[in-house]
């Protein structure tokens, strides 16, 4: 008889060899998954039994993970801001990061908010999950990226007050909004060798990198927000954490004020905010 104690083991061994860098962790929420088990609970379940279809379905996972793919394709989704959303190869992964951004929106009320780039749609909905009454509209050039978006507005309850469009930037968008947020591609050419195999390997690289020097999706949207930003609304870019000072020009010269750069939860720089002039 082979416990669920008995493949993790043997499962931790195998990402270890595999060069994953959180292997128990990894395979825990993977038995988990596989097993149906809520991943808080899975330590009261490892003295059971393992059935045979449950052995067969973490072998497949350890194996998918232990060549790189991300946990969360692997599960199908990825927790944000307290909510799990769907996650596939046609979007970014939500990381935690992010919820600077998310934070700081949040420290004013909005009534409309334009999500560019939105992928996932993790940021857009995050936001109107905790602004009540809120409306919101997500762009993205990626077809797939917003059905993804669309299928987690939906799980979310939020059809009714998020709609999204295909586009680039601010080609779809019309009107202004008190809240424009962004987390553009902005990883450089030169970057991307450097991205873990997770990474390079499985997430879209359209919304990782613009190429160059990582900023051409800054310069567009400093070159197009003043048409659709309210009177005293808010502008918040994640940015790399050495492109600050080329941000923080970029709006400026958009004639862009009360520019703030805030750090994420390592110290780094994370991202830009900015109020119409």
């Amino acid at each position: 008889m082979t416990t669920l104690s008995v493949a993790l083991v043997q499962a931790v061994r195998d990402l270890r060899a595999g060069g994953v860098p959180d292997a128990a962790g990894d395979a825990r929420v993977l038995l988990a998954h596989a097993a149906g088990i809520a991943p808080d609970r899975l330590t009261l379940h490892l003295p059971d039994a393992a059935a045979a279809d449950v052995l067969a379905r973490f072998a497949t996972l350890i194996v998918r993970r232990a060549a790189r793919e991300p946990v969360s394709h692997l599960t199908g989704g990825r927790l944000f801001w307290g909510r799990r959303f769907i996650v596939t190869p046609d979007v970014l992964d939500p990381r935690p990061e992010t919820e600077t951004l998310v934070a700081e929106a949040l420290r004013t009320p909005f009534d409309r908010v334009l999500d560019l780039g939105t992928g996932s749609g993790a940021i857009v909905l995050s936001l109107l999950a905790d602004q009540v009454g809120a409306q919101g509209l997500g762009v993205d050039l990626s077809g797939p990226a917003l059905q993804v978006a669309q299928r987690n507005a939906d799980a979310l309850g939020l059809t009714g007050r998020c709609r999204f469009a295909h586009g680039a930037w601010f080609a779809p968008v019309s009107g202004q909004f008190d809240l424009i947020v962004s987390n553009p591609p902005y990883i450089t050419a030169a970057e991307m060798a450097d991205l873990s195999p997770e990474v390079q390997r499985y997430e879209p690289h359209l919304a990782l990198t613009p190429g160059g020097d990582g900023l051409d999706a800054y310069r567009a949207i400093a070159a197009g927000v003043a048409a659709h930003l309210a009177p005293t609304g808010r502008l918040l870019l994640e940015i790399g954490p050495t492109q600050a000072a080329a941000v923080v020009q970029l709006l400026a010269q958009a004639g862009l004020g009360q520019i703030r750069v805030l750090p994420d939860m390592d110290g780094r720089d994370r991202v830009v905010a900015a109020q119409a002039g």
